[in-house]
């Protein structure tokens, strides 16, 4: 229909370097230009020379000069979601720039900002026939990477929109014994006794061991939900934003995982239904770099991971020198940053670079109309081999086994998805 709204959304944008100009990215190009907005995760810092290489990077130095946003708006692009653990790669100074750069750009973003309200807040972007509102969270951080609030004396502190989760571990009788025993004469937990003895911190009923919090009783398991704090937050901005928009999605940046990272924890499910619950849309989640279920749920659906659409990981023009280090080399004795790399997946064989899982993925494409939302589901392969310098870019695949695996692990959650003779999967929901 004409007023329909279509939106086409993809999972991790890891760019380091400028796009090509090929036919396989052509036809990448002109698909997602049939939508009137295009949303991605960028999972990268835009900058020059601003920042300093952060103590805590999320897995590498990521980053990518601001001419590379040229490329990603000529695709088509105008909602990011900036909140994810590569966030703070070159700290505040990186942080700040990458704003500054997608302001430049006028491309519109969510989930990181100057204070803890600029980074919780909705994203939007105006279409001819309806507005989108984008709200951004990261589950996967360092505790340097928080924004922090502000008040009428102290401002607050540039960082990533935090989903943070508590775990509780369940022990039998028997091996919470053992550990509470442990714990007592390790002395493990004696900074964090001392700390609740002088009233920095609150007690807790639970078995502190380190950073873990176990309790007696049934079999071994672990329960996991999210931070009250930040799914009300969250919940709040969601139900705001639906007073003034006609679409909101939601962006989940999340490494955590069940079951050999197939499936999400159980937080994840929770704060996503909540988030639908709230208003959301849709909700989309990345960070495994891998394809995930689907599930639809009451009038929104949920993408709980959506691989990689570009990567390149491993094509920065250099690192720091910490990153030689933990290899146990050092830049004055390497060849440069590609020896580095290959140092560190071990030529191939280990690392995002040897895992298939992280070079396949789907472009997804919503028609949204008053009534329903259409879902395709379009398969794209990552060029991992041929020309070397088109490595971690997207094609469009005819692969049915892509859509095949997002089916079977979509049966967790009851969905249909169809596939049809272009190996394209679809499926609807109604609003």
């Amino acid at each position: 229909m004409e007023n329909d709204l279509k939106i086409a959304i993809v999972g991790d944008v890891l760019v380091t370097h400028r796009l090509p100009n090929n036919k396989q990215l052509e036809e990448i190009r002109s698909l997602l230009k049939e939508h009137h907005c295009i949303v991605g995760n960028l999972e990268t810092v835009v900058r020059k020379d601003e920042g300093y290489p952060e103590a805590f990077p999320g897995g590498g130095s990521c980053f990518c000069h601001p001419n590379c946003l040229s490329d990603l708006k000529k695709m088509g692009f105008n909602l990011f979601s900036t909140g994810n653990n590569h966030s703070m790669d070159y700290g505040h100074g990186g942080l700040l720039a990458t704003l500054k750069y997608l302001d430049d750009y006028d491309l519109s973003h969510a989930g990181t900002g100057k204070n803890l309200s600029e980074a919780s807040k909705a994203a939007h972007y105006d279409t001819p026939v309806g507005r989108i509102a984008l709200i951004s969270v990261t589950s996967s951080f360092h505790d340097s990477y928080l924004a922090g609030p502000q008040n009428q004396e102290v401002c607050g502190r540039p960082g990533v929109a935090p989903l943070r989760h508590k775990a509780l571990y369940s022990l039998p009788h028997d091996a919470y014994m053992i550990l509470s025993k442990i714990a007592k004469l390790s002395g493990i937990n004696s900074y964090h006794n001392q700390a609740i003895k002088e009233g920095y911190l609150k007690g807790s009923s639970y078995l502190k061991f380190g950073t873990f919090e176990f309790e007696e009783g049934g079999d071994y398991k672990v329960s996991t939900t999210p931070l009250d704090l930040d799914l009300r937050r969250t919940t709040d901005i969601i139900q705001d934003a639906k007073l003034e928009s006609d679409v909101v999605i939601l962006s989940v940046h999340s490494h955590q995982f069940i079951n050999e990272k197939r499936f999400s924890p159980q937080f994840i499910e929770i704060f996503s239904r909540e988030c639908i619950k709230a208003g959301a849309d849709i909700v989309f989640c990345h960070g495994p770099h891998l394809l995930r279920g689907i599930e639809t749920f009451e009038q929104g659906i949920i993408f709980y991971g959506l691989g990689d659409f570009i990567l390149q990981h491993e094509g920065m023009e250099y690192m720091p020198e910490e990153a030689y280090i933990k290899q146990g080399l050092s830049r004055s004795t390497t060849k440069g940053v590609q020896h580095l790399l290959l140092e560190r997946n071990h030529h191939g064989t280990k690392g995002l670079v040897a895992s298939r899982d992280a070079w396949e993925s789907v472009i997804v494409s919503l028609t949204i109309s008053d009534t329903d939302i259409s879902v395709n589901l379009y398969p794209i392969t990552l060029m991992q081999n041929g020309i070397k310098g088109f490595k971690g870019i997207p094609y469009l695949s005819q692969d049915r086994r892509i859509i095949e695996n997002i089916c079977l692990l979509s049966n967790k959650y009851q969905t249909s998805i169809s596939i049809d003779e272009k190996n394209t999967g679809f499926f609807k929901v109604n609003r």
